[in-house]
C-alpha cells in the first residue's frame, strides 16, 4: 500500500543545511497498523509529512498504491498532535468538515459521524462546542473527524502526547478497536515505547538525526491487546524492552 524508496530529505537553513532524513526504505502492507519510534529530532514527522504530500522528499520517492506521491490525497487522512477544531462549530460539525470540505453529501455521512461519536465514547455531545470539551475528548472529535470519509490511509503524529498517561492510554485502546474494525492502512508516529506495542504490527525505529531505519521489531502479540496483567504480560514486556534498549543504545 505506501512504499517509502531511498527517500531523504534536507532542509536549507540560515545557518546551514540540516539533513532530516537520509535513505529511509520502507513498505507498509495494505491494512497493516505500523509505529515509528525515535528520539526527538530524528525525522518522525518529517517523514509523515512526506508520505502525506504536504512536504516533498528531496531524494527517493513514495508511492501509495501504484501512484507517486506529490501531493495531499483525498483518501488520506492525517491527524496532528493538536485536534484543530474549529471554535465555532458543534463537534458534529467538526467530525463532518471533510465531507463537505470534498463536496460530498453531508446527509450520507451523518450517520456514521454518529456512529463514530458513539465509537469513542462522545454520544449525546454532538452540539457542543470544542471550549466545553476536555483535551481528551477535542482528541477524539479529531480521530472521529479522522475517520469519517474512511480513508485508506491513516497517518497520525503523536496524537495524544498531550494528553495525561491516563486519557493517552484509554485513547489508544479506543483506536485499536477501530483499526481493528476498518482496517485503515496506518502509520503512528510516537515517542511512546506502550503505545507502539499496544498499536502496531510493526514498529520501526528510528537513529538520532539523520534519520535513518535502525531496526523494525515485528509485534505478534494477539489482538486486543492491554497493558494491564493478561496472559500476554511477558510477551508485552519483552518487547517493551527490546525497544527501551534500541532507543537506549
Amino acid at each position: 500500500m505506501i512504499r517509502l524508496s531511498g527517500v531523504s530529505r534536507t532542509f536549507t537553513t540560515k545557518s546551514g543545511t540540516v539533513e532530516a532524513l537520509r535513505d529511509i526504505t520502507l513498505q507498509v502492507g495494505d491494512g497493516e497498523f505500523v509505529a515509528v519510534l525515535g528520539r526527538s529530532g530524528c525525522g518522525k514527522s518529517t517523514m509523515l509529512r512526506i508520505i502525506a504530500g504536504l512536504l516533498p522528499a528531496t531524494g527517493g520517492a513514495v508511492t501509495i498504491g501504484e501512484e507517486a506521491v506529490r501531493r495531499p490525497r483525498r483518501d488520506v487522512a492525517m491527524m496532528f498532535q493538536r485536534p484543530a477544531l474549529l471554535p465555532w462549530s458543534t463537534v458534529l460539525d467538526n467530525v463532518l468538515l471533510p465531507v463537505k470540505i470534498f463536496g460530498r453529501r453531508v446527509a450520507e455521512h451523518r450517520p456514521r459521524a454518529f456512529e463514530l461519536l458513539e465509537l469513542t465514547g462522545l454520544s449525546g455531545f454532538e452540539r457542543r462546542m470544542p471550549h466545553e470539551l476536555s483535551g481528551g475528548m477535542q482528541q477524539r472529535v479529531a480521530l472521529c473527524r479522522s475517520l469519517i470519509t474512511d480513508p485508506k490511509v491513516m497517518l497520525m503524529d503523536e496524537p495524544f502526547s498531550a494528553l495525561d498517561a491516563l486519557t493517552r492510554e484509554e485513547l489508544a485502546g479506543e483506536l485499536q478497536k477501530l483499526h481493528m474494525d476498518n482496517h485503515a492502512t496506518t502509520v503512528f508516529v510516537t515517542h511512546s515505547i506502550d503505545e507502539a506495542v499496544l498499536l502496531a504490527d510493526r514498529v520501526v525505529v528510528l537513529s538520532p538525526r539523520p534519520g535513518r531505519i535502525r531496526e523494525i521489531l515485528e509485534i505478534k502479540i494477539p489482538r486486543p491487546r492491554t497493558l494491564g496483567r493478561t496472559t500476554h504480560l511477558e510477551e508485552v514486556a519483552r518487547c517493551s524492552a527490546d525497544l527501551h534498549e534500541l532507543l537506549m543504545s
